[in-house]
């Protein structure tokens, strides 16, 4: 592939493609889940990406969507209280395993905070949502090691009976 000959050895001459998480707070009561999913059954955006962790006496609900400002425009409206974190979503193949991704980073001293599988993904390939302490040098390590990484651009879109 032609972009791996790119030069990325500097810090100013490549961004990495980064997906918005956003981690919604939910109150641990039932159906607050639901509530969160299906207020996206209809939206202009959906979700491709989801984990979730529970506490005593509430949620965090984090969400990759394909459309970070449609999401966002969601969320405010229906109130949901949430934060946002900019994550790398790499694509494992043949050659480019979730082990050998973490070598590379463990390489470079960074460490993954976080990391979930997309339920949606660009190419039908495992493909995994990264929380690491520096995005930027991690996506110039990963793709100087030709690992696919993909942006919100790449996040697969549901054909929608609203779609024009």
């Amino acid at each position: 592939m032609s972009h791996s000959a790119m030069p990325l050895d500097t810090g100013l001459g490549y961004a990495p493609p980064v997906v918005t998480q956003f981690s919604v707070f939910l109150p641990n009561k039932v159906g607050r889940l639901f509530d969160l999913v299906h207020s996206f059954d209809d939206a202009a955006c959906q979700i491709c990406a989801l984990a979730v962790h529970e506490a005593s006496d509430h949620a965090v609900v984090r969400i990759i969507s394909n459309n970070a400002a449609q999401a966002r425009a969601k969320l405010k409206a229906d109130n949901m209280p949430f934060a946002e974190k900019d994550l790398l979503v790499v694509e494992l193949s043949a050659g480019h395993t979730l082990s050998s991704l973490c070598l590379c980073l463990l390489g470079a001293e960074l460490s993954i905070q976080f990391a979930y599988p997309l339920m949606l993904r660009p190419n039908g390939t495992p493909t995994i949502a990264l929380a690491v302490d520096d995005p930027t040098l991690a996506g110039q390590i990963l793709r100087r090691k030709e690992f696919r990484l993909f942006g919100e651009g790449d996040l697969p879109a549901r054909p929608h009976k609203h779609d024009h």
